[in-house]
Parts: structure tokens; C-alpha cells; sequence
């Protein structure tokens, strides 16, 4: 296991906000979401009275705080929001064994560096969530195993209401990335990682970065690529080895050094060890079907 990293530029925040939101978001979900207080108050009403009326699905909560992630998702348009709620659902009930996990049980994956989220915000104010596919060996754990930790990770996330307003960027480094990978990514893998990217889960996600990528990468895209609308295309950036390109649109104060910044490597076990010790980010998980007991000892065998 490795041991936790030294945060040398001092705004890790290892916690999460779950207080409401700054007054700069708040300003940015008016502008960009018509979010003031009297479309937030008329929507969720509405949207409630749908819920019930409709009964397509019977959601594990309904107080206004969850039910706003799925509205700041859907920019207020309550149609799209109720679409995107029965979807998430859906998903749900198709893939129980996401949730039945307690998300330090995959804390291996992290071990690798295969997956991972930085314990801080970047310039404008979003958290940056960081694939290294080619550290996932597939002989020792499956794609499966990928997504629970992604949807670990997406779940926690989603808590903060910045995060709801502002999104997340992503980056896909696919240095590594070999024909053993390839023959991982089943039909079916593609529908979920579609379904969570665009249909069924509440979070925006601002900016896509792929880097180091090759032609095993371009083998893999070709099975994306006609499932992605256009606003998905326009927010993927292609930088290959160049980290410039990246910086544009990253200061690197925010990204690890082997991407031209000045930060360590965050690990998955770090972050989701420190949340794990916040009864409230504790409760909110187990509400969403989470395990709570820490069987890490399994992962480490």
C-alpha cells in the first residue's frame, strides 16, 4: 500500500463541501442554469408532483436537495430532468452489484493507479478525475471492477453542489494502453460507459482530455465515437504528449508533475480513506445503498 502523499501547495481539501453553494457559483448556476430562488422553488415542486404522479420510479430519497442534482444537471428543464432521473434508475436496477460495495473494498484499483481524483479544485473551481488505463491489468481484475470505482467516485462527487452546478473534468491518460485492453471492451462495456457519460447519471462533465493516446486508443474510439452526440465531441480534447495543449485549459499548479505540473499523485485509498472517516459523507453513501463496512483487509490479500 502505498503511503499518503504531501500536499506541498496547501489546498488540498480531502473533504467535501456539502454546504451549499459559493457566491461565484452561485452567480455562474444563475447565468448558466437560470437557477434563482424563484425557478428553484416553482421546478422542484414540479418536478415532486411528476415523480409522484407518474410513478415510473420510486427514487431512495425525495427531499429538494436531491432532487436539485438532477434539475442542475438538466439546466432546469424538468422534462429532460425526470428523463434523466428514470434513467439513472434504470441503470441502477440493471447493475445492482455497482452499489453492493463498499467503495475502500476497491481500494487495489487505486493501488495501481488506474483510477484516481485530486483532493482539490483546479482554477475555476472543479475537481479533476484521472484514468491511467494502461496501469489496469485485465488479468487481475475485470472492466466491472473499473466501474464501480468510477461510479464510487461519481457518487461521492455528486454530493457537493458545486460539483452539481459546475461539473468535473476528466483525464484519460492511455499511456500502456495495449491490444490486452482492447479485447476488454465488450458491447456491453460501451453501453455503460455511454449510459453513465450521457443518459444516466446527474453530473456534468465540463471537459474531457485524452493524453498519450495511440493507435489501440483510436481502435477503442471507433466503438464510442457513433454514440456521441455533438456536445460530448466538442468538449473532448486531443493532446497526445503534448502537455501544453493540456495546460490551455489546466493550469498546471493543478495537475500532477507527470503532466507538466507541480503536484503528486493523488491515490484513489487516500481520498476515499479520509471521507470515510465524515459521518455525514458516511450516511449520504449508505443512503445511496452503500456497504459500510470496511472489508478492506480482502483487497489487500
Amino acid at each position: 500500500m502505498p503511503t499518503s502523499v504531501k500536499d506541498e501547495v496547501g489546498d488540498v481539501e480531502a473533504s467535501l463541501d456539502l454546504d451549499g453553494l459559493p457566491e461565484q457559483v452561485e452567480q455562474y448556476a444563475r447565468e448558466t442554469l437560470g437557477e434563482t430562488e424563484e425557478n428553484k422553488i416553482r421546478t422542484l415542486q414540479e418536478f415532486s408532483d411528476i415523480i409522484y404522479e407518474r410513478g415510473d420510479v420510486i427514487p431512495l430519497r425525495m427531499d429538494d436537495n436531491y432532487l436539485l442534482r438532477f434539475l442542475r444537471a438538466r439546466s432546469f428543464k424538468v422534462e429532460s430532468a425526470y428523463r434523466l432521473l428514470v434513467n439513472y434508475y434504470t441503470f441502477r436496477e440493471n447493475n445492482p452489484e455497482f452499489y453492493d460495495v463498499n467503495p475502500l473494498d476497491l481500494s487495489f484499483i487505486g493501488d495501481a493507479d488506474a483510477v484516481s481524483v485530486m483532493p482539490y479544485r483546479e482554477q475555476t473551481g472543479r475537481r479533476i478525475l484521472i484514468y491511467k488505463l494502461g496501469k489496469w491489468n485485465p488479468s487481475e481484475y475485470a472492466a466491472d471492477e473499473l466501474f464501480k470505482a468510477t461510479l464510487a467516485i461519481l457518487e461521492l462527487g455528486i454530493l457537493e453542489p458545486r460539483a452539481q452546478v459546475l461539473g468535473g473534468r476528466v483525464i484519460w491518460d492511455l499511456e500502456g494502453l495495449t491490444m490486452a485492453h482492447y479485447w476488454q471492451i465488450s458491447p456491453a462495456i460501451v453501453q455503460k460507459v455511454i449510459e453513465l457519460m450521457v443518459t444516466s447519471f446527474p453530473m456534468k462533465v465540463h471537459s474531457i482530455h485524452i493524453v498519450n493516446e495511440s493507435w489501440v486508443f483510436d481502435m477503442i474510439f471507433s466503438m464510442f465515437k457513433p454514440f456521441l452526440g455533438r456536445r460530448y465531441r466538442d468538449i473532448m480534447f486531443f493532446h497526445g504528449t503534448d502537455m501544453e495543449s493540456l495546460h490551455a485549459h489546466i493550469h498546471p499548479k493543478f495537475l500532477p508533475k507527470v503532466y507538466g505540473g507541480i503536484r503528486p499523485d493523488f491515490g484513489y485509498r487516500d481520498w476515499f480513506e479520509s471521507l470515510s472517516k465524515n459521518p455525514r459523507i458516511v450516511e449520504q453513501m449508505e443512503l445511496l445503498g452503500y456497504k459500510k463496512e470496511n472489508n478492506t483487509e480482502k483487497s489487500e490479500a
